[in-house]
């Protein structure tokens, strides 16, 4: 059955190209639905033939068919992942709820993530509303779809959640500036997890925080290695953060039932 993929990919592609937007926009306060899509550079409103997820940007190499100025690779990947992270989720949960609830899950990290990496920002806009949107499906789900039990947390884990995630980020970063003085994590991270913790449940928060510390420290080594940047130079915690809930979606209840079959 290929045709549900194909569909899937396409429709993702189609929300990437909506997120690329959001990404733009919303560091700037900008409506996120007029003036329409235009080039970055010249202001030249994009035609509708122009305008079609990854196919547009690879005919026209990447560049704005008006001024000819490369327009950010960044469009391009982001409708790619949003596209492939749809399949990936069509095939690991189903149509469903559970489907369409990990979805904009998703959407919103990818959304926070390149915006983060942008200009050092998580916007509460996307994380508040996101940890009250997380509880509300693990109560419609506990109370209403009994059949998506397994890929939805119970809302007593999604409340635990948001406290356990949003608490262990608040006391790391008070321990933090008690010890050094420094600011060393900002309050958007604490929210972006509480968010995490919301949609997947508390036992997603240690995982998240194990796989985003590695992605961290993976990068952080690297560019001391080839740039030689200092130990201090302050890397953007979100997108990892971002990275960690993906693979727990994917991943993580395989990786909790198997410790937990584990002999003591």
């Amino acid at each position: 059955m290929v045709l549900p993929y194909v569909i899937v990919f396409i429709l993702g592609a189609v929300l990437g190209s909506f997120l690329n937007v959001c990404i733009a926009r919303m560091p700037k306060e900008e409506s996120l639905i007029s003036p329409g899509s235009h080039c970055p550079n010249c202001g030249t409103p994009i035609r509708f033939y122009d305008n079609i997820p990854l196919l547009s940007y690879l005919a026209l190499r990447g560049k704005c068919r008006a001024c000819g100025v490369i327009i950010a690779p960044r469009y391009f990947f982001v409708e790619l992942i949003a596209a492939v992270m749809a399949v990936g989720l069509l095939h690991v949960f189903g149509f469903g709820f559970a489907f369409l609830a990990n979805a904009v899950f998703v959407a919103a990290l990818i959304v926070i993530a390149f915006i983060d990496l942008d200009v050092r920002i998580v916007p509460d806009v996307i994380s508040l509303p996101g940890i009250a949107l997380g509880l509300i499906v693990a109560v419609i789900n506990g109370w209403a779809i009994p059949e998506a039990a397994d890929a939805i947390p119970s809302p007593l884990s999604s409340f635990l959640g948001i406290i356990i995630g949003g608490g262990i980020l608040l006391a790391v970063a008070w321990g933090y500036q008690f010890l050094t003085g420094v600011e060393g994590m900002g309050g958007g991270d604490v929210k972006l997890l509480a968010m995490i913790g919301a949609f997947l449940g508390w036992p997603s928060v240690p995982l998240t925080l194990f796989f985003a510390s590695l992605g961290g420290a993976v990068i952080g080594l690297g560019l001391m290695v080839t740039k030689g940047v200092g130990g201090k130079y302050a890397l953007p915690f979100a997108p990892f953060l971002c990275l960690g809930a993906v693979v727990y979606v994917f991943f993580g209840r395989e990786i909790v039932a198997f410790y937990a079959a584990l002999p003591s």
